[in-house]
């Protein structure tokens, strides 16, 4: 058995409570070879997005973006900046405008806030991108923390459940990892449909 060594960036986010919505504009974009945080569009199954030199977020943060006139969600990673925008817009890749509203449509009002939750809590960011990464044609669009167990001194395991959805049909993916807290090495993970 093999273990491996995922390292990601926390954020100083309230793991308590979740930031108010920002209301803005979304674009699309089908991306480019090269991005100011090193991460290609195509990280995520394309739910990247590129947000203002002006924004607070940071490369490899994730943002839950709603279009409020259909109430449709996604989860999107930052990937890119844009010079000279408003904080407030957004530019995403195609696919998860596409998630969002049809891509005829141009420039979409839409709200988004940081995904503190998941943020904050490393392993439900990798449980995060392996779920998307498993289900290529569904989008994420809303995540639970459901335990944190201590198994023994060396074994932690956590558990997150994932929505998702394609359009027509809606699932519910729970994830588990067990790590080692004093390595941060994964001991195993899994993802299951409820």
């Amino acid at each position: 058995m093999h273990s491996y060594y995922f390292g990601y960036p926390s954020y100083p986010h309230s793991y308590m409570m979740r930031q108010q919505m920002i209301s803005g504009t979304a674009t699309w974009t089908n991306g480019g070879n090269i991005t100011k945080c090193g991460l290609p569009w195509s990280y995520n199954q394309y739910m990247t997005v590129a947000v203002s030199s002006n924004s607070t977020f940071q490369c490899g943060q994730t943002l839950k973006v709603t279009n409020p006139q259909n109430g449709r969600q996604v989860i999107v990673t930052v990937v890119d900046t844009v010079p000279n925008v408003p904080a407030t817009q957004l530019n995403l890749h195609h696919r998860a405008f596409q998630a969002l509203a049809s891509p005829s449509v141009g420039v979409l009002s839409v709200q988004f806030q940081p995904s503190p939750d998941v943020e904050q809590e490393k392993w439900g960011k990798y449980l995060l991108e392996v779920t998307q990464t498993a289900y290529p044609n569904y989008n994420v669009t809303d995540y639970g923390f459901v335990e944190r167990t201590s198994l023994t001194n060396d074994q932690v395991k956590e558990v997150y459940d994932f929505y998702l959805t394609n359009g027509q049909e809606q699932l519910t993916v729970r994830g588990t990892v067990v790590y080692n807290p004093m390595t941060n090495r994964v001991v195993s993970f899994g993802i299951t449909e409820l």
